[in-house]
């Protein structure tokens, strides 16, 4: 855990199920904001910082997809955790889809919940003056792990956690054939399908991100993984 308290935003209409999470995760030390709808809870991100947002989905005024695509248009990279009733497939997707760390389904168990916090915490870049620097030559590009930052020439573009998770590990086992549930444990910690359909969004984005550099391809092995070819 960081030595400074991590702030939350916890976007949740269910009052009773808010303020019970609010006591239960300042309890563990974080420091915690309870908004009771998505246009609260945005302003609050507009006006104060945060480290980590937890999300609900189904939420007056705006619910939770739209309060993270809002979130993402100003902040590319903090964590997002969705915490809902939904249990469908296609929600699921959609939240990985924008970005989302992870997701927890109601009705859960407050430890889990904090399990799944602390695993996104162990994975965000420490800052500070001690926080040591990481670039890695990628082809054309330079990518800055510590930064989360992907540059070619002057143009620099800002990955979010998950991605640059991901492409650092295809860096380190560029050119070798690595298997999809090597990834996922190494990531995610588990083998599981959403995490799969997850993975795949990611690594779409990440070969357009990639796409200017000829000598770079992430390569579909069929039934196996991927192999992140790196020429030259």
């Amino acid at each position: 855990m960081p030595k400074e308290k991590l702030k939350i935003l916890l976007a949740e209409d269910d009052l009773n199920l808010g303020v019970l999470l609010v006591d239960y995760l300042q309890a563990e030390g974080f420091d915690v904001l309870l908004c009771k709808d998505g246009e609260l809870a945005l302003k609050a991100f507009h006006s104060q910082g945060f480290d980590l947002c937890l999300l609900d989905v189904m939420m007056p005024k705006m619910d939770g997809f739209s309060l993270a695509k809002a979130i993402r248009l100003k902040n590319e990279t903090i964590p997002l955790i969705f915490i809902t009733a939904k249990s469908f497939k296609a929600d699921k997707l959609k939240g990985y889809g924008l970005g989302a760390d992870d997701y927890i389904t109601k009705p859960f168990d407050e430890e889990e919940l904090l399990w799944k916090i602390k695993a996104v915490v162990r994975r965000m870049p420490e800052t500070g003056s001690d926080a040591v620097e990481e670039l890695t030559a990628i082809g054309q590009y330079v990518f800055d792990f510590t930064k989360q930052c992907l540059t070619l020439g002057t143009t620099n573009r800002r990955l979010t956690e998950k991605e640059s998770e991901i492409l650092r590990y295809l860096s380190n086992h560029r050119n070798k054939v690595i298997k999809r549930e090597e990834i996922l444990i190494a990531l995610w910690g588990a083998n599981d399908y959403f995490f799969g359909r997850s993975l795949d969004v990611f690594i779409t984005k990440l070969r357009k991100y990639l796409s200017q550099d000829p000598d770079l391809s992430i390569e579909n092995v069929f039934g196996v993984g991927f192999i992140f070819n790196v020429r030259g």
